[in-house]
């Protein structure tokens, strides 16, 4: 009987072919055989796991040969081996980089010759002067060496700290990360969302008055050095907007205000819907800065009003639908529209979601609050 090899540790920094490529090399290897032998270190697959799957594929006994080093020798013969001819993303380099300096943390010193030299003549010129300035010299070679490592391996030194993390405390995305799935950026945003999940609390009560900003998703992937609404917060899916229970929050008779972008116009009436109200009338906010849109500068966001039940406003003051004021920070609204709502609507309880701040009057939801 033929024992089961499993991949050695070092193997397994570098992802797996996906499963077409894999078939495709079982069709080869059962055409014209296996050409190159499977590399086993410490009885576990070096090099060559894709291979192996694809013997166990086209059902031929896989030929393996031993590794004859030490395990920094065999570090750098993985390394040297794969990396380069696995054409890696940006985020796939720095998981990879992460991971082995989990595995050999002295690594990004040996990457750089020249300023290993320089660490050591720092290092000589330091003696005497006391531990801090030698800290501080060893520090700041290592954080150059690692800078450097990063570039030369198509990365850079923040993304490879990211990865660091994700190893550590969201083991469950580096597969997605190895594999392409996911980009860094993409990963860090699912974290980001569902530690704030975690944080904030649904609230409870019944409010006559609702006043919401959703984070709307545009569904645009921008490249990961780009930022976009994303970046300054969590969004969300139009479909989870439609299912937050804010029918539970309002009263019988209750008032919604909702701020809208010009390309969320259209979903916004699934949303009010769906939230159980009535659209009735709208603002507008002239920001008179303009933002570059794909069919016009755009510099203007609507707040909708909707009703549920009869919810007339309280005093029959008309406040000017447009309102021109300048912008400030991103996605931040003028505080003159709480003057308004407070003004013709000033009874019954009040709540914001996705508040950004808190109000003295008004009960909040929302993880900037």
């Amino acid at each position: 009987m033929v024992t089961e090899l499993k991949a050695h540790p070092i193997a397994d920094i570098f992802p797996m072919l996906s499963d077409d490529d894999l078939r495709g090399l079982a069709a080869d290897i059962k055409a014209n055989g296996q050409r190159d032998a499977i590399i086993v270190f410490q009885g576990k697959i070096l090099d060559g796991r894709n291979r192996y799957k694809a013997c166990g594929l086209a059902k031929v006994v896989p030929r393996t040969t031993d590794f004859k080093g030490s395990k920094a020798e065999a570090m750098i013969f993985v390394w040297s081996t794969n990396f380069h001819r696995r054409h890696l993303t940006s985020s796939q380099a720095a998981m990879a980089l992460a991971e082995r300096k989990k595995i050999d943390p002295d690594f990004v010193l040996a990457v750089i010759e020249p300023l290993k030299q320089e660490a050591k003549e720092a290092q000589r010129k330091s003696k005497g002067r006391g531990k801090k300035v030698s800290e501080q010299s060893d520090t700041l070679r290592k954080d150059k060496a690692g800078d450097k490592a990063a570039k030369l391996h198509g990365t850079n030194a923040k993304s490879v700290s990211t990865c660091e993390r994700i190893l550590e405390e969201h083991p469950e995305l580096v597969a997605d990360i190895k594999s392409g799935k996911k980009s860094i950026t993409q990963a860090t945003r699912e974290i980001k969302k569902t530690e704030i999940a975690k944080t904030v609390d649904w609230p409870d009560g019944k409010y006559r008055v609702i006043y919401a900003d959703p984070p709307w998703s545009y569904g645009n992937t921008q490249p990961d050095y780009h930022t976009e609404q994303r970046d300054h917060y969590p969004t969300m899916e139009l479909k989870d907007i439609c299912a937050l229970p804010v029918k539970d929050l309002a009263m019988d008779d209750a008032v919604l205000f909702i701020w809208v972008t010009s390309p969320t116009l259209e979903e916004s009436f699934q949303v009010i819907k769906a939230w159980g109200f009535k659209y009735k009338a709208s603002f507008v906010w002239d920001k008179i800065g303009h933002n570059m849109g794909h069919y016009n500068s755009v510099r203007h966001e609507f707040l909708l009003i909707a009703v549920r039940g009869s919810c007339p406003p309280d005093v029959p003051r008309l406040f000017d639908s447009v309102v021109s004021e300048q912008r400030e920070g991103h996605s931040k609204k003028p505080d003159s529209f709480y003057d308004v709502i407070d003004t013709i609507y000033p009874h019954g309880p009040r709540i914001e979601l996705f508040a950004r701040n808190t109000r003295k009057g008004w009960a909040g939801y929302g993880n900037q609050a």
